[in-house]
C-alpha cells in the first residue's frame, strides 16, 4: 500500500524538469515569482532568487524554454526555482506583432485553463510545437488547432469526426454550441442559423487558414472556452486572447 503523505509534513520535494515560462512578476527587491508549464509537473509556481535583476531579464521572458530545478521543504509550499534558459523565443519574433500576440495568448490561456501541478504531457508537446512554429510562416492553423487541443486536454474536447445527426464524416460544416459535436449541412437543416460555423481548415489540411478563417476558428474555440471553462470559474477569458483577435484585423 502506498504511504499516505501528510499535508505539511517535511518531505523531499526536489525535482528537475524542463518547462515553458508563462509569467514572471517581481517579488521583493530582486527576486521574482514565476509560473511555468513543465513537462512532468504541469503548471507550477516558485520563487527565483535574483530573478528580478537585469542579469536575468533575458531569462524571464514569457515563452522561453527553461531547465528547472524546484525545491521545497513542505509539499504545499510555494518553493523556489533555479532556472537556466535553454531556448529564447520572444526575441525571434520581435518584429511580428501577430506572433507576439499569439505567444502572449498561449501563455495566458495555459495559466487560465490548466489546474496547478497537474501534468499534461501531450498538451505540453503540442504547446512546444506551436511556440517554435511562431517564428515560421503558416502557424495560424497550428494555433487554431492548439486551442482545441487545450479544450481536449482539460476534458472539454469537441467531436469533429462525424455528424451528430446523420453520422456522416464528409461535409461537416457546423458545430452545436451546446454539445460541441459537428453537423453537416444536411444534418443542420433549418437549425443551421443556430449553429457555429466549422472552418474547413480545422479539419482539412488542404484548406487555407487565412485571417478570416482564423477569426472563425477562434470564435468556435472561444465559445467553448467561455462556456465550459470561464463561466464555470466565474471569470473572463484572458485579455491577451482578445488582443490576438484584434491584431488579426
Amino acid at each position: 500500500m502506498p504511504q499516505q503523505r501528510v499535508r505539511g509534513k517535511p518531505c523531499n520535494m526536489d525535482w528537475r524538469d524542463e518547462g515553458i515560462l508563462l509569467a514572471a512578476r517581481a517579488h521583493g527587491e530582486s527576486s521574482a515569482i514565476i509560473e511555468v508549464f513543465s513537462a512532468l509537473h504541469g503548471r507550477h509556481a516558485g520563487v527565483v532568487r535574483g530573478g528580478g535583476s537585469r542579469k536575468m531579464a533575458a531569462t524571464m521572458q514569457p515563452g522561453g524554454q527553461l531547465d528547472l530545478t524546484w525545491r521545497a521543504r513542505l509539499e504545499d509550499q510555494l518553493g523556489s526555482f533555479t532556472v537556466e534558459l535553454t531556448r529564447a523565443r520572444a526575441g525571434l519574433i520581435l518584429g511580428d506583432r501577430l506572433a507576439l500576440a499569439a505567444l502572449s495568448s498561449i501563455c495566458a490561456l495555459c495559466r487560465f485553463a490548466l489546474p496547478e501541478r497537474q501534468p499534461y504531457p501531450g498538451l505540453y508537446s503540442e504547446t512546444l510545437e506551436l511556440l517554435d512554429a511562431l517564428a515560421r510562416p503558416g502557424w495560424l492553423r497550428i494555433y487554431a488547432i492548439w486551442e482545441l487541443q487545450l479544450l481536449e486536454a482539460t476534458g472539454f474536447g469537441l467531436d469533429l469526426q462525424q455528424c451528430a445527426v446523420t453520422g456522416a464524416r464528409a461535409g461537416l460544416a457546423y458545430v452545436s454550441p451546446r454539445t460541441g459535436r459537428a453537423v453537416t449541412h444536411d444534418g443542420a437543416g433549418e437549425y443551421a442559423s443556430r449553429l457555429l460555423p466549422l472552418p474547413a481548415a480545422l479539419i482539412d489540411p488542404g484548406a487555407q487558414m487565412d485571417a478570416n478563417a482564423m477569426r472563425e476558428a477562434l470564435r468556435l474555440s472561444g465559445h467553448f472556452l467561455h462556456q465550459w471553462l470561464a463561466e464555470a470559474h466565474g471569470r473572463a477569458l484572458p485579455e491577451a486572447r482578445n488582443r490576438l483577435i484584434a491584431t488579426l484585423d
